[in-house]
Protein backbone atom coordinates (compact mmCIF):
# COMPACT_ATOMS: atom_id res chain seq x y z
CA UNK A 1 0.00 0.00 0.00
CA UNK A 2 1.13 3.56 -0.78
CA UNK A 3 1.64 6.61 1.77
CA UNK A 4 -1.15 8.20 0.12
CA UNK A 5 -3.53 5.27 0.49
CA UNK A 6 -2.65 4.36 3.90
CA UNK A 7 -2.83 8.20 5.20
CA UNK A 8 -6.55 8.16 3.53
CA UNK A 9 -7.15 4.89 4.92
CA UNK A 10 -6.47 5.93 8.26
CA UNK A 11 -8.34 9.09 8.51
CA UNK A 12 -11.39 7.56 7.40
CA UNK A 13 -12.76 11.28 6.59
CA UNK A 14 -15.56 12.00 4.78
CA UNK A 15 -14.00 12.39 1.05
CA UNK A 16 -12.20 9.30 1.10
CA UNK A 17 -15.90 7.74 1.45
CA UNK A 18 -16.97 10.23 -1.61
CA UNK A 19 -14.09 9.05 -3.67
CA UNK A 20 -15.39 5.83 -3.86
CA UNK A 21 -17.82 7.14 -6.94
CA UNK A 22 -14.29 7.55 -9.03
CA UNK A 23 -12.63 5.90 -11.74
CA UNK A 24 -9.27 3.81 -10.24
CA UNK A 25 -6.97 6.64 -12.10
CA UNK A 26 -8.79 9.83 -10.72
CA UNK A 27 -9.38 7.98 -7.35
CA UNK A 28 -5.76 7.57 -6.88
CA UNK A 29 -5.04 11.01 -8.52
CA UNK A 30 -7.38 12.15 -5.48
CA UNK A 31 -5.84 10.48 -2.54
CA UNK A 32 -2.25 11.58 -3.27
CA UNK A 33 -3.70 14.87 -3.03
CA UNK A 34 -5.63 14.78 0.27
CA UNK A 35 -2.69 13.08 1.53
CA UNK A 36 -0.60 16.23 1.11
CA UNK A 37 -3.53 17.97 2.50
CA UNK A 38 -2.98 15.83 5.37
CA UNK A 39 0.72 15.74 5.99
CA UNK A 40 0.67 19.63 5.79
CA UNK A 41 -1.92 19.63 8.69
CA UNK A 42 -0.17 17.28 10.62
CA UNK A 43 3.01 18.90 10.57
CA UNK A 44 1.12 22.43 11.37
CA UNK A 45 -0.75 20.56 14.53
CA UNK A 46 2.43 18.19 15.94
CA UNK A 47 1.77 18.44 19.58
CA UNK A 48 4.92 16.42 20.17
CA UNK A 49 6.92 18.99 18.01
CA UNK A 50 8.19 22.65 18.42
CA UNK A 51 6.44 25.46 16.79
CA UNK A 52 9.57 26.56 15.36
CA UNK A 53 10.14 23.08 13.90
CA UNK A 54 6.86 22.38 12.55
CA UNK A 55 7.20 25.76 10.29
CA UNK A 56 10.87 25.01 9.12
CA UNK A 57 8.98 21.83 8.01
CA UNK A 58 6.34 23.29 6.14
CA UNK A 59 8.51 25.83 4.93
CA UNK A 60 10.52 23.03 3.33
CA UNK A 61 7.71 21.75 1.39
CA UNK A 62 6.56 24.93 0.15
CA UNK A 63 10.47 25.56 -1.02
CA UNK A 64 10.24 21.84 -2.36
CA UNK A 65 6.81 22.35 -4.01
CA UNK A 66 8.57 25.92 -5.69
CA UNK A 67 12.29 25.16 -6.55
CA UNK A 68 12.22 21.66 -6.36
CA UNK A 69 13.39 18.76 -3.27
CA UNK A 70 16.70 18.12 -3.07
CA UNK A 71 16.18 14.42 -2.19
CA UNK A 72 12.61 13.90 -2.46
CA UNK A 73 11.07 10.76 -0.93
CA UNK A 74 8.68 8.71 -2.92
CA UNK A 75 5.62 10.47 -1.66
CA UNK A 76 7.01 13.51 -3.20
CA UNK A 77 7.72 12.35 -6.41
CA UNK A 78 4.02 11.17 -6.60
CA UNK A 79 3.23 14.67 -5.62
CA UNK A 80 5.37 16.46 -8.36
CA UNK A 81 4.19 13.95 -10.70
CA UNK A 82 0.60 14.73 -9.47
CA UNK A 83 1.08 18.54 -10.16
CA UNK A 84 2.60 18.00 -13.88
CA UNK A 85 -0.22 15.83 -15.30
CA UNK A 86 -2.67 18.22 -14.06
CA UNK A 87 -1.14 21.67 -14.77
CA UNK A 88 -1.42 22.53 -10.80
CA UNK A 89 -0.54 25.89 -9.84
CA UNK A 90 2.35 26.06 -7.22
CA UNK A 91 0.42 29.34 -5.74
CA UNK A 92 -2.65 27.29 -4.94
CA UNK A 93 -0.25 24.18 -3.13
CA UNK A 94 1.73 26.66 -1.49
CA UNK A 95 -1.57 28.30 -0.38
CA UNK A 96 -2.83 24.73 1.44
CA UNK A 97 0.68 25.47 3.24
CA UNK A 98 0.54 28.70 4.28
CA UNK A 99 -3.15 28.02 5.28
CA UNK A 100 -2.21 25.15 7.93
CA UNK A 101 1.14 27.64 8.68
CA UNK A 102 -1.34 30.03 10.29
CA UNK A 103 -2.40 27.05 12.86
CA UNK A 104 1.71 27.33 14.52
CA UNK A 105 -0.04 29.58 16.92
CA UNK A 106 -2.84 30.31 18.76
CA UNK A 107 -4.94 32.42 16.43
CA UNK A 108 -7.83 34.84 16.46
CA UNK A 109 -10.02 36.37 13.93
CA UNK A 110 -11.18 39.80 14.49
CA UNK A 111 -14.03 39.61 11.30
CA UNK A 112 -15.23 37.74 9.50
CA UNK A 113 -12.94 38.84 5.72
CA UNK A 114 -9.80 37.87 8.37
CA UNK A 115 -11.60 34.82 8.85
CA UNK A 116 -12.21 34.02 5.32
CA UNK A 117 -8.42 34.82 4.24
CA UNK A 118 -7.78 31.88 5.80
CA UNK A 119 -10.42 29.31 4.89
CA UNK A 120 -9.93 30.57 0.99
CA UNK A 121 -6.30 28.64 1.71
CA UNK A 122 -7.02 26.12 3.81
CA UNK A 123 -10.49 25.22 1.75
CA UNK A 124 -10.71 26.84 -1.38
CA UNK A 125 -7.08 26.18 -2.50
CA UNK A 126 -8.24 22.54 -1.77
CA UNK A 127 -11.34 22.57 -4.00
CA UNK A 128 -9.86 24.68 -7.25
CA UNK A 129 -6.73 21.80 -7.01
CA UNK A 130 -9.52 19.28 -6.56
CA UNK A 131 -11.63 20.75 -9.88
CA UNK A 132 -8.43 20.56 -11.82
CA UNK A 133 -7.77 17.07 -11.28
CA UNK A 134 -11.14 16.00 -11.59
CA UNK A 135 -10.80 17.42 -14.91
CA UNK A 136 -13.68 20.49 -15.10
CA UNK A 137 -13.51 22.67 -17.90
CA UNK A 138 -16.54 25.15 -17.34
CA UNK A 139 -15.16 28.33 -15.83
CA UNK A 140 -17.92 28.40 -13.54
CA UNK A 141 -16.77 25.56 -11.44
CA UNK A 142 -14.39 27.88 -9.72
CA UNK A 143 -17.36 29.62 -8.12
CA UNK A 144 -18.49 26.44 -7.13
CA UNK A 145 -15.23 25.04 -5.79
CA UNK A 146 -14.83 28.22 -3.72
CA UNK A 147 -18.44 28.03 -2.52
CA UNK A 148 -18.54 24.76 -1.55
CA UNK A 149 -15.01 24.94 0.14
CA UNK A 150 -16.42 28.27 2.52
CA UNK A 151 -19.10 25.74 2.92
CA UNK A 152 -17.12 22.91 4.24
CA UNK A 153 -14.80 24.69 6.13
CA UNK A 154 -17.58 26.32 8.04
CA UNK A 155 -19.32 23.22 8.97
CA UNK A 156 -16.13 21.92 10.20
CA UNK A 157 -15.48 25.09 12.10
CA UNK A 158 -18.81 24.69 14.06
CA UNK A 159 -18.30 20.97 14.62
CA UNK A 160 -14.95 21.24 16.22
CA UNK A 161 -15.40 24.64 18.20
CA UNK A 162 -14.71 22.36 21.31
CA UNK A 163 -11.87 20.62 19.92
CA UNK A 164 -10.30 23.61 18.84
CA UNK A 165 -10.18 25.11 21.88
CA UNK A 166 -8.35 21.96 23.42
CA UNK A 167 -5.67 22.12 21.01
CA UNK A 168 -4.07 25.59 22.15
CA UNK A 169 -6.75 27.52 22.47
CA UNK A 170 -8.14 27.97 18.70
CA UNK A 171 -10.96 30.01 18.06
CA UNK A 172 -12.15 30.39 14.53
CA UNK A 173 -15.39 32.38 15.47
CA UNK A 174 -14.75 35.96 14.44
CA UNK A 175 -14.33 38.15 17.37
CA UNK A 176 -16.83 40.69 16.20
CA UNK A 177 -19.74 38.06 15.50
CA UNK A 178 -19.01 36.95 19.34
CA UNK A 179 -19.45 40.67 20.27
CA UNK A 180 -22.75 41.08 18.83
CA UNK A 181 -24.18 38.31 20.38
CA UNK A 182 -22.79 39.71 24.02
CA UNK A 183 -20.49 36.42 24.01
CA UNK A 184 -16.87 36.71 25.27
CA UNK A 185 -13.87 34.46 24.41
CA UNK A 186 -13.48 33.66 28.42
CA UNK A 187 -17.47 32.42 28.02
CA UNK A 188 -15.87 30.17 25.21
CA UNK A 189 -13.12 28.74 27.03
CA UNK A 190 -16.00 27.97 30.01
CA UNK A 191 -18.49 26.03 27.27
CA UNK A 192 -21.02 28.51 28.45
CA UNK A 193 -23.77 26.80 26.47
CA UNK A 194 -26.66 29.48 26.86
CA UNK A 195 -28.79 31.13 24.00
CA UNK A 196 -26.45 34.04 23.09
CA UNK A 197 -23.98 30.94 22.18
CA UNK A 198 -26.88 29.45 20.58
CA UNK A 199 -27.75 31.92 18.41
CA UNK A 200 -24.29 32.80 17.48
CA UNK A 201 -23.89 29.29 16.13
CA UNK A 202 -26.98 29.79 14.41
CA UNK A 203 -26.11 32.58 12.20
CA UNK A 204 -22.55 30.98 11.46
CA UNK A 205 -25.06 28.41 10.25
CA UNK A 206 -26.69 31.03 8.12
CA UNK A 207 -23.67 32.14 6.65
CA UNK A 208 -22.85 28.55 5.85
CA UNK A 209 -25.97 28.11 4.39
CA UNK A 210 -25.87 30.68 2.06
CA UNK A 211 -22.22 29.09 1.10
CA UNK A 212 -24.22 25.79 0.12
CA UNK A 213 -26.51 27.00 -1.99
CA UNK A 214 -24.30 29.31 -3.71
CA UNK A 215 -22.74 26.17 -4.61
CA UNK A 216 -25.76 24.33 -5.84
CA UNK A 217 -26.26 27.53 -7.89
CA UNK A 218 -23.13 27.49 -9.88
CA UNK A 219 -23.30 23.91 -10.22
CA UNK A 220 -22.04 23.90 -13.92
CA UNK A 221 -24.21 21.07 -16.18
CA UNK A 222 -20.93 20.73 -18.24
CA UNK A 223 -18.67 19.25 -15.48
CA UNK A 224 -21.43 17.89 -13.36
CA UNK A 225 -20.21 14.63 -14.00
CA UNK A 226 -17.08 15.28 -13.23
CA UNK A 227 -18.12 16.88 -9.57
CA UNK A 228 -20.33 13.90 -8.25
CA UNK A 229 -17.66 13.31 -6.04
CA UNK A 230 -17.95 17.23 -4.32
CA UNK A 231 -21.71 17.26 -4.40
CA UNK A 232 -21.34 13.69 -2.23
CA UNK A 233 -18.68 16.10 -0.24
CA UNK A 234 -21.57 18.80 -0.22
CA UNK A 235 -24.23 16.64 0.46
CA UNK A 236 -22.29 14.54 3.67
CA UNK A 237 -21.70 18.10 5.22
CA UNK A 238 -24.98 19.64 4.95
CA UNK A 239 -26.50 16.67 6.46
CA UNK A 240 -23.93 17.52 9.37
CA UNK A 241 -24.82 21.38 9.59
CA UNK A 242 -28.59 20.17 10.10
CA UNK A 243 -27.91 17.71 12.88
CA UNK A 244 -26.09 20.74 14.91
CA UNK A 245 -28.90 23.04 14.16
CA UNK A 246 -31.32 19.82 15.05
CA UNK A 247 -29.56 19.67 18.36
CA UNK A 248 -29.02 23.16 19.19
CA UNK A 249 -25.03 23.13 18.66
CA UNK A 250 -23.88 20.61 21.83
CA UNK A 251 -20.50 20.88 20.27
CA UNK A 252 -18.76 21.22 23.81
CA UNK A 253 -20.26 17.82 24.62
CA UNK A 254 -21.08 15.39 21.52
CA UNK A 255 -19.12 15.08 18.31
CA UNK A 256 -21.56 15.11 15.77
CA UNK A 257 -21.39 12.90 12.45
CA UNK A 258 -23.31 11.17 10.12
CA UNK A 259 -24.39 7.66 10.17
CA UNK A 260 -22.33 5.18 7.72
CA UNK A 261 -26.12 4.16 6.78
CA UNK A 262 -26.83 7.49 5.87
CA UNK A 263 -23.31 7.93 3.64
CA UNK A 264 -23.91 4.90 1.94
CA UNK A 265 -27.56 6.03 1.05
CA UNK A 266 -26.38 9.53 -0.54
CA UNK A 267 -23.23 7.51 -2.56
CA UNK A 268 -26.02 5.44 -3.57
CA UNK A 269 -28.22 8.12 -4.81
CA UNK A 270 -25.44 9.77 -6.51
CA UNK A 271 -24.39 6.90 -8.50
CA UNK A 272 -27.88 6.03 -9.33
CA UNK A 273 -28.08 9.62 -11.16
CA UNK A 274 -24.62 9.03 -13.05
CA UNK A 275 -26.02 6.02 -14.81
Amino acid sequence: MSVASEITRKAKSNLAFALKILPRELRDDMVVFYAFCRIMDDLADDPATAPDERSISLELWKNGIMHGFENPTDFQLELLSLRSRHEIPNELLVAIIEGCQMDLQPHRFATWDELSNYIWKVACAVGLVSIQILGCKDPESERYAIALGRALQLTNILRDVGEDLSNGGRIYLPLADLARFNYTEDDLFAQVWDERFIALMNDQASKAEMFYHEAAAALSEADRHCLLSAEIMGEIYHALLDQMRDGRFKVFTKRYRVSKAYKAAILMKHLAQAL
